[in-house]
């Protein structure tokens, strides 16, 4: 899926824009602010960097949003409410504890790549305004309920004696997380092919037995 392409299941953010200009919709505007945001940096975006990419004037972005900070809010929301989602869907919520992290992971790696640029700018927020903070502050929701599923998999016994349950965590997303910086959306479904790689890495590892 190209970056300027949105995502049209239930996951996706509810839009909360006005209605648009006929020509304009919320959903393309987020996308090239999206696609601003992550070449330029939230901070060294302006509004009118945004209109000149979009080729429209400021007032047509105005007529949608109330400005760059509910842009970045709509961005942000968008890739966390598809990452929560994904904590209620029945993989997650049923079975074996290492079943359950096993979808969890599954599934987060084919949200990143649905949601590429949204992720990608998720996890490059440092927490400099109060909407990267609210963001953060659901970024570290999500890490504990991973946290929890790998804790549980462990009293279950599913995980190598001595191992760390939290260092498991941060490994293991920090893995998922590394392929915003070098996947490029390709036509050859390769999704699956990358979601089982990840898999295989955390559940089986490399050396064979």
């Amino acid at each position: 899926m190209s970056e300027d392409e949105l995502m049209t299941s239930a996951r996706v953010v509810q839009r909360t824009g006005r209605p648009g200009r006929p020509g304009y919709d919320l959903d393309s505007l987020l996308a090239v602010a999206v696609k601003v945001f992550n070449d330029k940096g939230y901070d060294g975006t302006s509004m009118e960097a945004l209109a000149k990419r979009l080729g429209i004037t400021k007032s047509a972005i105005y007529h949608h949003v109330s400005g760059k900070a509910e842009l970045l809010d709509l961005a942000l929301s968008r890739a966390l409410n598809a990452l929560f989602a994904v904590t209620t869907e029945e993989g997650t919520t049923t079975g074996p504890y290492i079943d359950r992290l096993e979808y969890l992971v599954r599934r987060s790696v084919e949200v990143l790549v649905a949601e590429l640029p949204y992720v990608t700018l998720l996890l490059r927020v440092r927490g400099n305004t109060p909407v990267e903070r609210r963001a953060l502050a659901r970024r570290r929701e999500f890490d504990t309920f991973v946290g929890e599923l790998v804790q549980a998999a462990a009293a279950e016994g599913d995980l190598p004696a001595g191992v760390d349950p939290a260092l498991v965590s941060r490994l293991t997303f920090g893995m998922v997380n590394s392929i915003v910086e070098w996947y490029r959306p390709r036509a050859d479904g390769t999704v699956d092919k990358l979601a089982d790689t990840v898999v295989t890495i955390v559940f089986d590892g490399l050396r064979r037995t």
